[in-house]
């Protein structure tokens, strides 16, 4: 049996851009991708929006904003060094009543502090003239934001490992990890592998992972939410010009229903945030016994529940509501009606809570002994790939002996 000297687990987009970065600081390591799918990109990397975020929503300081910011420009960067297709269409996140006002300035706040160019607030009618069909008393343009196709990314990221010498192994669900002296054993459905040091990429299913490898790492669990999309009918996409938000709950980590325009020419409408009953519950009937019982167990489950039930209830009632829906939609655009949007795809988003019952906004990496854990990257880690995957890079330099 080969001995390795990183492997990485999950051929999602975060490990992808990890392992890469890996080989481009250091040539001779041997570094293995380790995927349980048979395709790259599978889950979270191929069920979203495909936007490239600009940097607008997060706390100055934070990892979101210092690696967005930074991410932006290497992904469009690479983008065009390895001719793949990203369109910057714009995107326009819309105050529909006077006590979103508030909100909508500290976003233009944190923007400006993140270093976010050419962003400005509209009126109403400054508005129309970008997205005629947009509904609001006043929104924040960024004219920057970006869209693309993120399995694509992926893939030429797997291209890039490959290039330099890297492995990648599909059909590899990590079952047993065994921690020794001096080198840790991955054992697989029908292989082993005998590695160094371990980078968790794993998604979903990373806080699992991390327990296997270190009991002990932290008391946080992850949550599985199933955001549902509709999409527009061709015969009512030109309403979308862009990309059209709403202003964001800040008590939650979501950015609310809205409208992107995708780089296939589609339109999406969504997504919407509910509780999955299994960590690849892509559809509404989707259950797993395991699932459901690891985290309805979970003390700060409970306590999320006990705060926010009320909006918790009406994700439910707008998932099985066409109608409810669309007058999501509709505070946001005009001309959209109840036929003019058909159901679409589902992402299953990755979310850390934490035994208060509080959801975690912002990336979380923690270290231990010869692994490395990604534990929460949730938007925008597409768009910052390349920034984190050199930020776990780094951190394997300060704590591996390579």
């Amino acid at each position: 049996m080969k001995k390795l000297d990183i492997t990485i687990i999950g051929g999602g987009i975060i490990g992808l851009a990890t392992g890469w970065q890996m080989l481009l600081q250091r040539q001779n390591l041997k570094v293995v991708i380790l995927e349980k799918e048979s395709q790259l990109g599978q889950h979270q990397t191929g069920h979203n929006s495909g936007v490239i975020h600009s940097g607008i929503y997060y706390r100055p300081g934070s990892l979101k904003a210092k690696n967005c910011v930074a991410g932006v420009k290497e992904l469009l960067h690479l983008c065009e060094r390895r001719g793949i297709p990203y369109e910057t269409c714009g995107k326009v996140i819309i105050a529909t009543s006077n006590e979103e006002l508030p909100r909508l300035e500290e976003l233009e706040r944190r923007g400006i502090a993140n270093g976010v160019k050419d962003l400005q607030l509209l009126s109403s009618s400054k508005l129309r003239d970008i997205e005629p069909a947009a509904k609001g008393i006043k929104a924040l343009y960024s004219p920057h934001t970006a869209i693309v196709d993120y399995v694509r990314v992926a893939k030429e990221y797997g291209k890039m490992i490959q290039e330099l010498g890297g492995e990648i192994h599909l059909c590899q669900a990590v079952q047993k990890l065994k921690m020794n002296n001096h080198e840790i054993l991955i054992q697989t459905k029908n292989r082993e592998f005998c590695t160094k040091y371990l980078i968790n990429c794993a998604g979903i299913h990373a806080d699992r992972i991390a327990h296997l490898a270190n009991p002990s790492i932290s008391p946080y669990q992850i949550l599985p939410f199933r955001g549902e999309y509709y999409e527009v009918k061709k015969e009512k996409r030109d309403l979308v010009k862009g990309l059209i938000y709403p202003v964001p709950d800040p008590k939650f980590p979501f950015l609310g229903v809205h409208l992107s325009k995708t780089i296939n020419g589609s339109v999406e409408a969504g997504p919407n945030a509910i509780l999955a009953l299994s960590r690849e519950g892509y559809n509404k009937r989707d259950f797993n016994f395991q699932d459901c019982k690891g985290y309805l167990s979970s003390e700060g489950l409970w306590k999320m529940v006990r705060h926010h039930w009320k909006t918790g209830l009406y994700e439910i009632y707008r998932s099985y509501s066409k109608k409810a829906f669309l007058k999501s939609l509709q505070r946001l655009v005009s001309g959209l009606e109840i036929d003019d949007i058909i159901p679409g795809g589902s992402g299953v988003r990755s979310q850390i809570i934490k035994p208060d019952g509080s959801l975690v906004d912002d990336f979380v990496i923690e270290k231990r002994e010869r692994t490395v854990h990604v534990l929460n990257a949730p938007s925008p880690g597409a768009t910052a790939s390349i920034s984190i995957g050199k930020h776990i890079s780094n951190l394997a330099e300060e704590c591996f002996d390579l």
